[in-house]
């Protein structure tokens, strides 16, 4: 079930999904936004020559995107309380104009009597995890 943060907030209701698509050319503009300009972001020579698939997104990349899906639901990110998550998988990244397709969703895990939840997050490519204990407490309206 999808809730808005209008609805009473429950236990297990899902909130609305996001997939998006991560290129080179974003990988890109968040290395020239973070300063983050590790070659293993960019040149595929290095990324495999480190053992790595292909080219890798950034993690913080990853869970910004992962983030998207609590602040879209909560509207206000400064709702946001806390957020963290660990790094399990690397997101490959391939040099195309498609690039790949992360799915993230997120459930809610806990109501809490303070007036915050916890939102349990998942982010996929092709159906395998990239983002372990993803996890976000929000304050309801």
């Amino acid at each position: 079930m999808t809730v808005s943060i209008s609805d009473e907030v429950h236990v297990g209701d899902a909130l609305p999904p996001l997939s998006t698509r991560v290129t080179r050319a974003q990988l890109v503009r968040y290395a020239g936004a973070s300063l983050d300009f590790n070659p293993i972001h960019w040149n595929e020579r290095v990324a495999t020559g480190v053992g790595l698939p292909d080219v890798i997104a950034h993690g913080m990349l990853t869970m910004a995107l992962a983030g998207r899906v609590v602040t879209d639901w909560i509207g206000d990110p400064g709702r946001l309380v806390e957020y963290g998550v660990r790094f399990t998988r690397p997101v490959a990244v391939p040099d195309d104009e498609d690039g790949t397709l992360v799915e993230f969703s997120g459930t809610i895990g806990e109501v809490r009597e303070d007036g915050t939840a916890r939102v349990d997050l998942t982010a996929r490519v092709d159906g395998r995890t990239v983002l372990g204990k993803a996890q976000a407490v929000v304050r309801l309206p």
